[in-house]
């Protein structure tokens, strides 16, 4: 899979734990405290993820070992026997097609080499590497399906080099709940040192559900080590009255890389944090999410014509609690409302959940070339948790990303782009915002170092507002006392009380090439061609958001 790397002023290295190295001569094997004190070099910019993961299939000299799929009891005996008894650089081949019911565990082996646990269809049978699976691709899936409440795949402590490929994890028909259906390290008190954390994960082409009427609280709890979420299909994953996700990790180092998936869930489909780690100092670190596909599907909502009768806990599309590096680039975040949480689709919010964890922190966050669309709310940062002691939300970028669609009836009216208090060093640049309700909404501490530069909005009613205070350049002095507001279209806004330097149109429809047809490029003949403080046009760069996009293969 073409792998993008974002390494700055040094050489990007192929190390032995299958991971692309940005920083000079890093040792795999840091520890957490290590890992997690690298610094933007840049100041205020945020600093990229220290490695990338390199997930090329590996090399695989040992035996192949077939394991059929017939009695439920024998087949489920035969699996957990294949685990362990392979050894690195082994095949375990499940029957394609064959069911395995059963709770299996991952156990810790000696050695570096890779277990890979695949279906037995040829790979010509298969998605080729780098092209996200489907159902449809079912029947040629072995099916590991959970028999009650626990896990269908977990880690032994300090477990390491497995690979899935091609297999269906699921849970059993009519069963009414499960806690998580793959548990990649422990989220609980007995992973509280580095040394337990298990390492060198991957989950391929697989397909992860629920079914459309059972509590699934969790598809994959990534709470590990250099771990890796590809060309996936994660669905019906759900819960009433409690919070559901997709992806969550909360006890693990990274790195981590999750690209090409499509991601549903009705909580958070992705979240980083959210209860404290048990390793002391541990921060979710140099995450890769890109070229994903973020959804909830309309018959969940209630109010609309499709809805299937159960209401779900709604919250939102992507959430950062405690996560440092976070590359987030060339996904569609779409489908949030007013639900559980008053709709905002992607939230950096800095939580020291349970209190027990005061170093909580969001820091060093691209968020780039992403689309989000059909959310009642945009972007929410929480500069410090206002409940328990926490770090400060700090270097977080916002540029190039199409917002269409944010607020409304539909959605649940909140409409907001941008809701802030008490951070430091955000910059806002180069957005297209269709949305129905506040450009930026601010409360509580000011903010330090903030840009707003380059973004095409609509004004609405209050534009730029912050409590307490009126609309435009009070709001500015008062919660952004030290900013860079430039070179932004606000159109239907005033003049007078705005910073010079940017422009006020009456209305959106006279800046695009054609709105209706959902062209948000700028008109040929737009007064905001090369007008950008960088001398490019002003809004989305959409010629660059597609190209970041289209290397997803679905």
């Amino acid at each position: 899979m073409k792998m993008i790397r974002i390494c700055r002023n040094v050489t990007a290295t192929i190390l032995s734990l299958s991971f692309v190295s940005c920083a000079s001569g890093r040792n795999p094997q840091a520890s957490v405290q290590d890992r997690n004190t690298t610094a933007s070099s840049s100041g205020r910019d945020p600093a990229p993820p220290a490695v990338l993961l390199d997930t090329t299939y590996p090399a695989t000299a040992g035996r192949t070992i077939p394991v059929g799929g017939g009695e439920a009891n024998r087949a489920a005996r035969a699996f957990q026997g294949a685990l362990d008894s392979a050894r690195p650089g082994d095949v375990i081949a499940l029957e394609a097609g064959g069911r395995f019911e059963g709770n299996f565990k991952l156990p810790k082996k000696e050695g570096a080499g890779w277990v890979v646990i695949r279906s037995s269809a040829s790979d010509d049978k298969l998605p080729p590497a780098g092209t996200r699976i489907g159902p449809s691709y079912a029947p040629l899936l072995p099916k590991l399906v959970s028999p009650n409440a626990d896990a269908v795949v977990s880690t032994a402590p300090g477990a390491h080099h497995y690979r899935f490929v091609g297999v269906e994890f699921t849970t059993k028909s009519g069963w009414a709940q499960n806690h998580g259906l793959i548990l990649l390290g422990d989220g609980g008190a007995s992973q509280d040192s580095p040394e337990d954390v298990p390492h060198n994960l991957i989950i391929d082409r697989c397909y992860i559900h629920g079914d459309a009427n059972i509590n699934l609280r969790r598809a994959v709890a990534l709470n590990s080590g250099t771990a890796a979420i590809i060309d996936s299909f994660i669905a019906d994953v759900h819960e009433a009255g409690a919070d559901s996700q997709a992806i969550c990790g909360w006890n693990g180092p990274g790195p981590f890389k999750i690209v090409n998936n499509y991601l549903e869930a009705a909580g958070e489909n992705v979240m980083f944090g959210g209860a404290d780690p048990k390793i002391r100092n541990l921060v979710p670190s140099d995450i890769e999410f890109r070229l994903n596909h973020c959804s909830k599907p309309l018959n969940w909502m209630h109010r609309d014509p499709s809805f299937a009768g159960k209401r779900w806990s709604v919250k939102n599309l992507f959430e950062l609690k405690n996560a440092r590096r976070v590359m987030i680039d060339g996904n569609l975040f779409e489908h949030n409302w007013v639900e559980a949480q008053s709709g905002f689709g992607i939230l950096f919010t800095v939580r020291n959940q349970e209190g027990t964890a005061p170093w909580s922190v969001v820091e060093d966050i691209s968020f780039t070339n992403n689309i989000v669309r059909h959310s009642a709310a945009g972007v929410n940062l929480l500069g410090r948790d206002d409940n328990n002691q926490s770090e400060q939300v700090k270097r977080v970028l916002i540029r190039n990303n199409l917002f269409d669609d944010v607020g409304g009836t539909r959605w649940g009216k909140n409409g907001r782009f941008l809701q802030i208090t008490e951070t430091m060093d955000v910059t806002v640049d180069h957005n297209t915002i269709l949305h129905s309700g506040n450009i930026i909404t601010a409360y509580g501490t000011a903010n330090a170092g903030f840009v707003f530069t380059n973004n095409i909005a609509a004004h609405n009613e209050y534009g730029v507002i912050g409590d307490g205070a009126s609309v435009g350049n009070a709001s500015l002095d008062r919660y952004f006392p030290a900013r860079v507001f430039r070179k932004n279209v606000i159109a239907g806004g005033k003049n007078s009380i705005y910073p010079s330097e940017n422009f006020f149109p009456p209305a959106l429809d006279a800046v695009f090439a054609d709105r209706a047809a959902g062209n948000f490029s700028l008109k040929p003949s737009s007064p905001y061609k090369n007008a950008a403080t960088d001398g490019k046009n002003i809004g989305c760069d959409i010629t660059e958001l597609n190209a970041a996009m289209s290397s997803a293969q679905q």
